[in-house]
């Protein structure tokens, strides 16, 4: 059985970081690879519930350090009820979003919850991705796409183009400091350019094993 490996996507709203997990998993699977394809908040029953709560309604609807608890609680469903079964299975596992988008939306941007959200994390979730691919794009790009998209899920969107710039230097500094992990990707240039970048980088850890 094939070596399962464990990929994220982050980046701003409106990125194109959801079109890429896409590409990448297509590719994969044609390739001869099996693919989980999943998302957070979701990915499992229970916390695709969860996200209902977190992204529909008000921008104020939840305090940081309520949304920090039901992110976690909708983590820990989705690790044991998909993640986990998929990579004991030898599945690339690519998730859009995971515990990188909670220390940064609820740990930074909102108030000085770092601290908590990564106690949280390695109390209930204990795991990061091998590989996290950070779809960089200036704010400005990314909040008009998000805007433009159909769907009532545009909570954090609303949040402005502030809440935005800093999500994307955090995201960056993130990057910066665990550099065998990320890989900052230029999310401004044809979508068929970065899946092809993606692709090549994935294709290489794969092989590094």
């Amino acid at each position: 059985m094939a070596q399962g490996l464990f990929i994220s996507f982050e980046g701003i709203d409106g990125s194109g970081k959801s079109t890429q997990a896409r590409a990448l998993a297509q590719a994969l699977r044609a390739a001869g690879r099996q693919v989980t394809l999943t998302r957070e908040p979701g990915g499992s029953p229970g916390a695709e519930e969860i996200r209902h709560l977190l992204l529909d309604g008000p921008p104020d609807r939840w305090s940081a350090e309520t949304e920090c608890l039901l992110f976690t609680a909708a983590r820990r469903d989705h690790l044991e009820r998909t993640i986990r079964p998929a990579l004991a299975q030898g599945h690339v596992v690519i998730t859009d979003r995971f515990a990188d988008s909670t220390r940064l939306y609820q740990g930074i941007t909102r108030g000085d919850l770092r601290a908590t959200v990564d106690r949280l994390h390695d109390l209930m979730i204990g795991v990061d991705p091998d590989l996290t691919f950070v779809i960089d794009l200036d704010p400005a790009l990314g909040l008009a796409r998000a805007r433009a998209r159909a769907g009532a899920e545009l909570r954090f969107e609303a949040m402005g183009s502030a809440f935005q710039t800093a999500l994307r230097a955090g995201f960056l500094d993130l990057a910066r400091a665990a550099p065998g992990r990320f890989r900052v990707i230029d999310g401004a240039r044809p979508a068929d350019t970065v899946a092809a970048e993606v692709l090549a980088l994935t294709q290489a850890r794969l092989t590094d094993g």
